[in-house]
């Protein structure tokens, strides 16, 4: 049933992993599809702010709140879809915009089904999945995903999109950039194999943290648990005894620049393939000397937190008596130390960037999505 309240005195802050926002005029709570289109179909109809919001790990919320209807997305279910040629393999789910995702992943591991381990431990609920294409440890859910049922803005309708249609790449999709959307629900194909093993270990520090080569597989309960160690130690799992989890998790994504550009930077600046390597080519004794292809000039991805360190920005810096500061475990991470607001949160998100385009001359770009806040 849809509930919903007026009351300016109720805060966004308690909704939100960053503990920050202001008021909601109102907040409406959807927890069915049918309550959700209906919530927000009302809100675009009379509303001339309003806001979708799931578990409220990727956001930044300004101090003034929302002027208007904040629908919380509280639908829950997940669904074992029909095998489609009967071989059970792979595995299709239907899952509620608003399961929890550590939940669905949990849920997964649990039936010994591979796809989302190395995923466990993010916050936030599974509608927002697709949109930021979320990823950890060699892992996106663009590999399991097969389709999405949205609300489209525009037309009004209720339809199944394709995950192609969706144009997924690193921490973006249509819809993050802009296509006027709203996830209901999001089917995905995982699989079932002899003994729940992973999918292939495509990730250095999980290989390692589970004794394996990369490209080797292991216990999907194994890596489950490897990831969420893992994610701990860099503050990255929701706990209320360490303070260095009241963040928005990454606020900026990793950088990706041309090739070209990555030669000028300091040569133990880490950089990470974008493209596979060109294939070798064997050529028969005695044929013609076949010319070598041109040179493609791949882009590359770089690490935002060696930048950010390069930079001169320590763990647990902030600036002056400010609440906001960078993780301790983290430097990707911004927390709030306690009573930050969202300007502060931001004020020191644009002297980060500030700080690294003056010494490197590369923008870090933020991950959350920002409400009433600008850098």
């Amino acid at each position: 049933m849809t509930s919903a309240t007026d009351d300016r005195g109720a805060t966004l802050a308690a909704l939100t992993t960053l503990r920050v926002g202001g008021p909601a005029a109102r907040l409406v709570e959807a927890t069915s599809a049918d309550e959700l289109v209906d919530a927000v179909l009302e809100a675009q109809a009379h509303d001339d702010e309003w806001l979708v919001l799931g578990g409220g790990s990727n956001v930044l919320v300004g101090d003034q709140g929302v002027d208007g209807t904040v629908i919380r997305v509280m639908t829950r279910g997940i669904e074992r879809l029909p095998d489609v040629d009967g071989s059970r393999r792979p595995v299709r789910l239907r899952v509620a915009a608003g399961e929890p995702w550590d939940d669905l992943v949990a849920h997964t591991v649990d039936e010994g089904f591979a796809g989302l381990e190395a995923l466990s431990g993010i916050p936030g609920s599974t509608g927002a999945a697709p949109i930021q294409n979320i990823g950890a440890y060699g892992q996106e859910i663009g590999e399991s995903l097969v389709a999405v049922e949205i609300l489209d803005l525009v037309s009004g309708e209720r339809r199944r999109v394709p995950a192609p249609e969706l144009e997924l790449g690193y921490r973006a999709s249509v819809i993050k950039a802009g296509r006027p959307w709203v996830v209901l629900s999001v089917d995905l194909a995982l699989e079932r194999n002899d003994g729940a093993r992973s999918r292939p270990v495509a990730y250095a520090q999980l290989a390692d943290s589970l004794g394996v080569a990369i490209g080797e597989r292991a216990p999907v309960a194994g890596v489950r648990s490897a990831v969420i160690r893992l994610r701990a130690s860099k503050g990255m799992v929701l706990d209320e005894n360490d303070p260095d989890s009241v963040s928005a998790g990454s606020f900026f994504t990793n950088p990706i620049v041309s090739g070209a550009f990555a030669r000028t930077l300091p040569t133990d600046a880490p950089r990470f393939a974008t493209a596979p390597e060109p294939r070798a080519l064997a050529v028969p004794l005695g044929a013609e000397p076949v010319p070598p292809p041109e040179p493609v000039d791949a882009p590359v991805k770089l690490s935002a937190a060696w930048l950010i360190e390069r930079a001169g920005i320590t763990r647990g810096f902030s600036l002056g008596a400010s609440r906001a500061a960078v993780s301790k475990k983290h430097t990707l991470a911004i927390t709030n130390t306690g009573g930050a607001t969202a300007a502060e949160i931001a004020e020191l998100a644009r002297y980060i960037q500030t700080r690294v385009l003056s010494e490197f001359g590369v923008m870090l770009h933020p991950e959350p999505v920002f409400v009433g806040v600008e850098l």
